[in-house]
């Protein structure tokens, strides 16, 4: 892997709470204007992980560099660097959209326009509400415009589409598709296996605070059936959640 190419290298991550290591000195890299998912079970240290590399957690051993930044080392150029879409969004419930945006914009020292960054995640009609009034699926794409307002150059989402109807899980996946062409890298998490087999370009599963495999969802597929798994296999063209989408329309219900 080109280093020139690589904007995230983690190398033996560690974190330690009450003598237990939920991180368990985990190493990988992120390519530039990559979607990379870290995906495992409850517990297994995916949130945490998140947490050092958005300079939220301190890290107790091993390194990680953001974009030639180290992160323990100077974690407020990190900050200014990335940005972040937490699991639950929480706003002033009392400020316009256009206000909101133009607050987190205005921290970073940056002048926006508003409506722009609103209407590029489906929420300009909505410019002039208050996130009280937000469904579900609103609230996380007003956290995802509030959190580019900056530029930054690696995203983070953790659990993005958790909770959503299939309409706004759908919509978030061609938003963050959006983000990537736009030339920032994600870095997300997800219980969503359909979710991270169609966004992601390569997947880490972790497990008891390590990392048990990491590659292409296609390469561990196959990685997978050479190792004689089998189950019965019906092909359709379609499944469930398609069948909901002909009928009840792709747009959104906002």
């Amino acid at each position: 892997m080109a280093k020139d190419n690589v904007i995230v290298r983690v190398k033996n991550l560690t974190k330690v709470y009450d003598n237990n290591k939920v991180v368990k000195g985990i190493s990988f890299e992120v390519k530039r204007g990559e979607i990379f998912g870290i995906l495992g079970p409850n517990g297994a240290g995916k949130t945490t992980t998140l947490e050092m590399l958005e300079a939220l957690r301190p890290i107790d051993d091993g390194e990680a560099i953001l974009d030639g930044v180290n992160v323990a080392k100077d974690p407020y150029k990190v900050k200014a660097l990335i940005g972040v879409q937490p699991q639950s969004p929480a706003f002033i419930e009392k400020l316009k959209l256009t206000e909101i945006i133009q607050q987190f914009a205005a921290a970073y020292g940056e002048k926006v326009d508003a409506h722009k960054f609103l209407d590029d995640v489906d929420l300009e009609g909505k410019a002039s509400s208050y996130p009280e009034n937000l469904s579900g699926g609103q609230r996380q794409r007003l956290s995802i415009a509030a959190a580019l307002v900056h530029g930054p150059k690696v995203f983070f989402l953790d659990e993005p589409t958790t909770g959503l109807d299939p309409q706004a899980r759908r919509n978030l996946w061609s938003l963050i598709e959006d983000v990537r062409r736009k030339g920032v890298t994600v870095i997300m998490t997800t219980h969503y296996m359909d979710e991270a087999e169609l966004l992601c370009d390569r997947i880490a599963i972790m497990d008891n605070g390590k990392i048990v495999a990491m590659d292409s969802p296609q390469n561990l597929i196959k990685g997978l059936l050479k190792r004689g798994f089998k189950k019965k296999q019906i092909v359709e063209q379609a499944n469930l959640e398609d069948v909901f989408i002909d009928l009840t329309g792709k747009e959104l219900r906002d």
